[in-house]
């Protein structure tokens, strides 16, 4: 059944640690959350074709034949260019309220706009046209940030609505925060609210296409779309998958979901009712995944942010799906997006740059780049190129045999 109201219990489970506290210990910093807001009828007229304009905060990254449509967080997405790797070229800007995900399929791009689903028609990429727009139908649409504690402030629910969030670090008093987290927390959410040609997105996407499906995660469902009608989504049963789901990735009949608190895996034989096949438990830490052969890739982000002390790469062993087992680990500094291409393993490991192991014995990677002074977030290996983005700039590298070289970097604010 649709619902209007979305109830949303957030159980805090775990405590994030406090960077520094004063002397006599009664305050300390915290991170806190404050809504992005705007109104509901500037939501409805929210989305639109204009021209190219300077990015405010760079998000994920999605490739789809010779273009790149890079996320700019809630707001919408930057389309460039490519046809030229070595001079990639910023064309427009899509403006889409509440955007963080996109995902085309032959010239048909979809996007999330806070709960409603958009339908864009790309195939003239200078005249890019809105065709549909799905109403309601990501119900649980709600990215929830990692923080210690949520500053709602005044929200008109009657003509106003949340469309992200903006974490802050600020100085609070420490029984404030030994109180908050010694009880549970009640929210109320109020919202009205093949031959194919399948771009690519990256380890840090919330939405893949698969064959003639669409699937979209939010915090804890699977939203299942049939797009045979490419122009006409149709919303089937969504899929209830857990808390805290942040990532999907597809290889073959699976779905590989990562979450804060592990990685699950789903069967999609029957593309319109993904069924639950197992999952591996890491603990709580964000987590983005990809998969190569028998061996899945999954790295954690420790700190403030996501709950963990530490941060690092796990590789599971896949090859039975009904019991995923850890491998390997190796420890980073703060990882984000990662991606595979052949042989090498490329991670975004936040402020300490971008990684390329050779991953042929995955008991002994070895590393055979590290691009150094590089604030990194989201990666995708292309055939011809890998593409990176972070600190608003798209990095462009080719391919060497035992490394790679950067060939163009696009300055995107």
């Amino acid at each position: 059944m649709k619902i209007k109201v979305v109830l949303v219990l957030i159980i805090i489970s775990f405590g994030l640690f406090s960077c520094e506290k004063d002397e006599d210990g009664k305050y300390a910093d915290y991170l806190v959350a404050k809504p992005l807001k705007i109104t509901k009828a500037e939501f409805k007229e929210g989305v639109d074709i204009i021209a190219p304009m300077p990015i405010d905060e760079s998000g994920k990254i999605y490739s789809y034949e010779n273009y790149i449509f890079i996320n700019d967080k809630y707001k919408g997405v930057h389309v460039i260019d490519n046809t030229n790797p070595s001079s990639p070229k910023k064309i427009a800007f899509i403006k889409i309220a509440g955007n963080v995900d996109i995902s085309v399929k032959d010239d048909y791009l979809y996007a999330d706009s806070i709960t409603d689903l958009m339908v864009l028609d790309i195939s003239d990429i200078q005249n890019i046209k809105i065709i549909n727009r799905l109403e309601n139908v990501l119900r649980d649409n709600v990215v929830w940030p990692a923080a210690d504690f949520y500053e709602y402030g005044e929200i008109d629910y009657e003509n106003e609505m949340i469309i992200g969030w903006e974490t802050v670090t600020e100085r609070r008093l420490v029984e404030d925060y030994e109180e908050r987290f010694g009880r549970e927390i009640d929210v109320v959410f109020n919202m009205e609210t093949d031959a194919s040609s399948v771009g690519q997105g990256s380890s840090l996407a919330r939405f893949k296409i698969v064959d003639d499906y669409l699937y979209a995660v939010d915090s804890h469902n699977i939203n299942v779309f049939n797009i045979e009608d490419l122009g006409n989504p149709e919303d089937l049963e969504d899929v209830y998958a857990g808390f805290d789901i942040e990532t999907i990735f597809n290889r073959g009949n699976y779905l590989f979901l990562g979450s804060m608190r592990g990685m699950y895996i789903y069967d999609i034989t029957t593309p319109a009712t993904p069924t639950f096949v197992s999952e591996f438990e890491h603990g709580t830490a964000c987590d983005p995944v990809v998969v190569d052969g028998d061996y899945a890739y999954v790295t954690l982000r420790g700190g403030n942010e996501c709950g963990a002390t530490e941060s690092g790469l796990f590789i599971v062993d896949i090859s039975d799906m009904a019991n995923p087992v850890l491998e390997k680990t190796y420890p980073l500094e703060g990882p984000y997006g990662l991606g595979i291409k052949d042989e090498k393993l490329f991670i975004c490991d936040g402020a300490a740059g971008l990684k390329v192991y050779d991953k042929t014995d995955i008991a002994d990677l070895k590393q055979l780049n590290h691009f150094k002074n590089i604030d990194t977030f989201d990666v995708i290996p292309l055939e011809n190129q890998l593409l990176m983005v972070g600190d608003e700039v798209l990095y462009q590298y080719e391919y060497l045999n035992n490394n790679i070289k950067l060939i163009s970097t696009l300055e995107l604010n």
